[in-house]
């Protein structure tokens, strides 16, 4: 079965009326903006590195830009890496539109006591579909019982202890929680030993992503 977001899927382009753009007025395809205009008024898929945070992050480009407006689409926290998109300019009002896309991310959970697995594998799948959610202590929202939905979560390594593993989920996921909702599954704890995020919507790792030097 192939790992689906709600990014990937299909839609239909529906063309009422097709019209020549007017060059005072804008431009005519994505191909002939100038690097100026990007640069000022696009998305840039980020690869945020351990440390900093989020909004740090998106103070450097603010800065490094010299823009008006910056806004990033989704927080990772300190020493999380991967995909931070961020918008400038007036991108940043096209943000909003990644939180129903959903996220991926791919994870180290260290559990804190050896399992089969077996056993792994069989809990792990369980943690698809729509599980609840406490955020945990040390969040930015009020911990209040939630419903979230894990879209896949495929296993992709294990070593001992330590499991490997992808997981696509919708936007306001805690991975660290679903870490230790897992270890508590199995009965032997466990938490999340590290985090990267691969994808936000139509924005893949392996896609057009830039670091703060480049």
């Amino acid at each position: 079965m192939t790992d689906m977001l709600p990014a990937d899927t299909p839609r239909e382009t529906i063309i009422k009326a097709s019209y020549t753009t007017n060059p005072d007025y804008g431009f005519s395809s994505l191909d002939n903006l100038p690097i100026e205009h990007l640069l000022q008024n696009g998305v840039i898929a980020l690869d945020k590195p351990a440390g900093p945070t989020s909004h740090e992050v998106a103070t450097w480009v603010k800065r490094i830009l010299e823009a008006n407006r910056v806004g990033h689409g989704g927080t990772l926290d300190p020493g999380v890496t991967g995909i931070l998109p961020t918008g400038v300019g007036a991108a940043t009002k096209a943000m909003q539109a990644l939180l129903p896309a959903g996220k991926e991310y791919v994870c180290i959970l260290e559990l804190h006591h050896a399992a089969s697995e077996g056993d792994i594998e069989q809990i792990v799948d369980e943690f698809v579909g729509k599980i609840y959610q406490k955020p945990p202590l040390r969040s930015s929202v009020k911990r209040v019982l939630r419903v979230r939905e894990i879209y896949y979560n495929r296993i992709l390594e294990i070593k001992g202890r330590l499991v490997l593993f992808r997981v696509g989920c919708q936007a306001g996921t805690y991975i660290r929680k679903l870490c230790f909702d897992i270890g508590e599954a199995l009965g032997v704890g466990g938490h999340m030993r590290e985090l990267r995020r691969t994808r936000v919507g139509w924005f893949r790792e392996d896609e057009h992503l830039c670091s703060l030097t480049d």
